[in-house]
């Protein structure tokens, strides 16, 4: 059984017999069907039925010599709203099965994202026509978390978000000229965060950690798509999973200057969501690139 499947409504799924079920209504009654050949003449197909608004089920699998599908694998998906990221992608297909990683170096976040891709069949159709490597790609990145906090968010005025906007900026420039070479940049950095060291260090005698921090995307475990996040929530959603009716919150977050959307079951998230309010949880990190 998936670990994410409750994050989309399918809390109640405890028998493989159940799965089969479901799994047999995908193929069935499918939503999207991509099918595509790859150099070696394998024939591989990408079905996804939704069971929720931008939420479902997707299966891959290979046709075989006598033209059966023979189902690889499956994963519960949650699709994104907004674009996350123009920087450059990088993907790898796992070592085990005929699914993909993307990994993207946006220095707004300050470490390198490692994803799940969603769409592998598009991807390998663009691998196939050799030019997806001139077009410009963007990235759309969600997540699914198991359980969750609402924690209050915190109150700024108009001159300091102004301010934290131009500090953001001036770092971000700072990062790219260090990861350039420049020795200058690169001592800037070392002070800065040296000062941020003293500032936390002092203001945690007499406030709480969350008061300071106001967001954070950090990896989290050993699988390398999993991540530990905490952001402000920009939108909020709640819709029923069309099958269980179990409500699911949808969650649009502004993490690192990066945004996200973040799906995860009402029942495991602690706390009213709503905007102006932070989410904090672990999540697992998909993708979805433009090809």
């Amino acid at each position: 059984m998936h670990s994410y499947l409750k994050s989309i409504g399918f809390s109640n799924i405890e028998t493989k017999k159940e799965i089969n079920k479901i799994l047999a209504e995908v193929m069935n009654d499918h939503d999207e069907k991509i099918v595509v050949e790859d150099a070696k003449g394998h024939l591989y197909a990408e079905i996804s039925k939704a069971y929720g608004e931008n939420s479902g089920i997707t299966i891959w699998g290979e046709y075989d010599d006598s033209n059966i599908f023979q189902m690889e694998y499956w994963y519960p998906y949650f699709r994104g709203s907004q674009v996350s990221s123009r920087e450059d992608v990088l993907i790898e297909k796992h070592a085990d099965k005929e699914s993909y990683a993307g990994a993207c170096d946006d220095i707004r976040m300050g470490v390198t994202l490692i994803f799940y891709l969603q769409n592998a069949g598009e991807y390998l159709l663009e691998k196939g026509r050799e030019i997806s490597n001139r077009n410009e790609k963007t990235l759309t990145l969600s997540g699914l978390a198991r359980d969750g906090k609402i924690l209050l968010g915190i109150e700024k005025v108009e001159k300091s978000k102004v301010a934290d906007g131009t500090v953001v900026n001036n770092r971000n420039n700072l990062i790219a000229a260090a990861r350039n070479g420049d020795e200058e940049a690169i001592e800037s950095l070392t002070m800065e965060d040296i000062d941020t060291y003293t500032m936390i260090s002092r203001r945690i005698l007499h406030e709480d950690v969350f008061t300071i921090v106001e967001s954070y995307f950090m990896p989290y475990g050993m699988e390398c798509d999993q991540y530990n996040v905490m952001g402000e929530i920009i939108d909020c959603t709640k819709i029923k999973n069309t099958k269980t009716l179990e409500e699911v919150y949808q969650l649009n977050l502004e993490c690192n200057d990066i945004c996200l959307d973040v799906c995860i079951n009402a029942k495991d998230l602690l706390g009213e969501p709503k905007i102006g309010r932070r989410f904090k949880g672990v999540i697992w990190l998909q993708g979805k690139v433009d090809f």
